[in-house]
């Protein structure tokens, strides 16, 4: 039977096939951040076991950290939350494992730094106890989010123990139009298909506007597939993905690298493959959007209205009435990074918005690049002073205002436009009210202090 490419490296990592169904899978890669990371390896020493293979274990402090730049960023802007980095920090010196410190020239956010530093791979495995670890199958690796008992038991082992998911395509025929990003193509996907929509499958996103997009940008598109309730996210490799990789820290090099790139072609969906479900999304159909509600399925086009039949708790938190026109909302806070948007195209497209304008008086507005690798980039490009001209905050890097988890935030019952994952109840703070969007329509509306389509200005 012909087979699909999540199919390819199902099988070539496939250990056992149990008569219950389930596989043990082999694990190329485990990445751990001080959230939960430190779990995981605690329990490892405790237990007197080690880690089958150190160089194959990775560890960063992205979470927690404080978003100051200085020394002062070994401090958690969690309180309570230094024991965290402590600990994660300890834990990795012990079992041996790959340890990129708070004050370290390559940290930044698990999904950010992965990539760039070449650590996931067209064809490898790469687990992490973070949902948003399917964001790497942009790169043609199987990657996705577990518990820190399983990141526990792969460190150990080398194997995890699961039964093969179903699998989806989806194909986006033609191409997204100038003023489209691959956000508004994640939101608009999970708005018409529903949060559930994935059914946990594995999605292999394929088509001409997939193949077209920046791997930052397909970067993007996975890293909403958890959003969209799938299993993983995966995207073909390709020549972009070669070219992104060479020469990166921990990519093959030498007759290595040879090897990898006559691997890689081997990556691909054959002609006649089938999955347990097949859409196709017109590219041509998609339109700069945002979220309404409290849920990423919960959006419309950025000149749309809160639809009439919209979900009552949702509309309630929100503030917001069926019939709203999203343009006319007033904003109190702008945030631009995260594991969805803030890698160096993300901030590029935003300081093409802000360039000679403003912040309007009032709106606390926040830019945390993904990396100290983008940040150093952004600065030699000169958008830092492009961001701190218009008005916004200039962080180091790490998860930040993405989440809350105690700390500084967003004071209650703000209104946010964020170019993050996630707008549920309390996700930016207790009370705070998120609107997801693309970084350059939070840009624009950072500065017309409303909900704003970077195109009217």
């Amino acid at each position: 039977m012909a087979k699909t490419l999540f199919d390819k490296l199902w099988d070539a990592h496939c250990v056992l096939a149990e008569a219950d169904g389930n596989s043990l899978i082999a694990i190329d890669r485990v990445f751990l951040h001080e959230r939960t990371g430190s779990v995981a390896l605690e329990s490892i020493i405790d237990s007197g076991h080690k880690p089958r293979d150190p160089k194959t274990v990775f560890a960063t402090m992205d979470h927690i950290v404080s978003n100051q730049a200085g020394r002062g960023r070994d401090e958690a802007r969690t309180p309570g939350g230094d024991v965290f980095i402590t600990a994660t920090r300890d834990a990795a010196k012990k079992t041996g494992i790959n340890l990129i410190d708070v004050l370290d020239a390559d940290q930044g956010i698990v999904h950010v730094i992965s990539p760039e530093l070449g650590i996931a791979q067209p064809g490898l495995t790469l687990v992490c106890p973070d949902s948003h670890t399917c964001s790497q199958g942009a790169l043609g690796a199987l990657a996705w989010g577990i518990g820190s008992t399983d990141a526990e038991h792969a460190i150990v082992t080398g194997t995890l123990r699961l039964k093969k998911p179903p699998q989806m395509r989806i194909t986006v025929t033609g191409q997204l139009g100038a003023n489209a990003t691959a956000k508004d193509l994640a939101l608009h996907i999970i708005a018409q298909y529903g949060a559930a929509g994935a059914k946990r499958c594995a999605v292999e996103y394929a088509g001409g506007a997939v193949e077209a997009l920046s791997i930052e940008a397909r970067l993007t598109l996975c890293n909403m597939a958890v959003e969209f309730a799938a299993f993983t996210a995966i995207i073909a490799p390709d020549k972009k993905t070669s070219e992104y990789l060479k020469g990166r820290r921990f990519a093959p090099t030498g007759s290595a690298w040879q090897q990898a790139l006559q691997d890689w072609k081997n990556l691909f969906t054959e002609d006649d493959a089938e999955f347990d479900y097949d859409y196709v999304i017109k590219a041509e159909d998609v339109r700069p959007t945002v979220t309404w509600g409290t849920s990423p399925a919960q959006a419309v086009t950025i000149t749309g209205k809160v639809p009439n039949d919209a979900d009552e708790a949702a509309l309630s938190y929100m503030g917001l009435s069926t019939g709203d026109v999203l343009i006319e909302q007033a904003i109190g806070g702008a945030f631009i990074g995260s594991c969805t948007n803030s890698r160096l195209s993300d901030l590029r497209a935003a300081a093409k918005v802000l360039d000679g304008r403003k912040v309007k008086a009032g709106i606390t507005a926040i830019c945390v690049p993904g990396s100290m690798s983008v940040r150093r980039a952004a600065e030699d490009e000169g958008l830092d002073e492009i961001f701190r001209n218009a008005g916004f905050q200039w962080g180091a890097a790490g998860c930040a205002f993405c989440f809350y988890a105690g700390g500084e935030t967003f004071a209650p019952g703000t209104r946010v436009i964020s170019s993050t994952n996630r707008n549920f109840e309390g996700r930016q703070g207790p009370n705070v009210r998120t609107h997801l969007a693309s970084p350059a329509i939070v840009a624009a509306s950072a500065i017309a202090g409303h909900i704003c389509d970077p195109a009217s200005l």
